[in-house]
């Protein structure tokens, strides 16, 4: 009995410490020379069971902020919509939070607040989203302020009429450095800074609805 309570909790214990993080270091050569600068000098790498690469993150060295929103169910009311928040890069294959396939290469990250159109209802409580930008498509630090325009341009990132999403929303209980945890039944988010703002991001699981 007591062998059978050991492994049921080595396993559990497995189970949950399934993903881990490890610096990845400066930001990749792929992003332009204007965003490439306004990362943070050591970026995150995600690693998964046996040690494979999930993905690799990095965030700004400040955090982009404008006039504050009044929009529901909004945790980062004064982040412009579009603006720039870091870049994410897939080694292999990778998925957004819609479960749809991302091509290996480097993206840009950039903030959208989903619409209240019934179209998105229990994807997630919060309406903040990081939508991810092909990097050879996205050059510029100023914030892409037409809606439309930036789920276009995140379309390129998906391949489908549907932008590349993640979830991300302001951390209540930030660590003092990069981590990563189990959010929910299934989904891990990672927990980190942009600038001085703490924020999680969900980099594996995919709604389910």
């Amino acid at each position: 009995m007591t062998k059978l309570l050991i492994s049921i909790l080595l396993a559990a214990a497995a189970a949950f410490g399934q993903y881990k993080v490890e610096p990845a270091g400066p930001a990749p050569a792929e992003l332009s020379s204007a965003i490439r600068q306004a990362m943070q000098k050591d970026g995150i790498k995600v690693l998964g069971a046996g040690g494979a690469v999930v993905c690799e993150l990095w965030f700004r060295t400040t955090s982009p902020g404008g006039p504050k929103s009044t929009e529901q169910d909004v945790t980062l009311p004064a982040m412009p919509q579009g603006a720039l928040l870091g870049a994410i890069r897939f080694t292999a294959k990778g998925s957004d939070r819609r479960g749809q396939s991302i091509k290996p290469g480097v993206y840009t990250l950039r903030y959208a607040v989903q619409p209240m159109n019934g179209d998105h209802q229990g994807v997630a409580p919060q309406r903040d989203f990081a939508l991810a930008v092909p990097a050879a498509n996205d050059k510029s630090l100023d914030a892409i302020s037409g809606f439309d325009d930036l789920v276009k341009a995140s379309e390129m990132a998906s391949g489908t009429p549907h932008p590349a999403v993640f979830s991300i929303w302001k951390d209540d209980q930030p660590s003092s450095a990069p981590s990563i945890a189990k959010q929910g039944d299934s989904d891990w988010a990672v927990h980190v800074k942009v600038g001085d703002l703490p924020v999680a991001m969900i980099v594996v699981g995919a709604y389910q609805g």
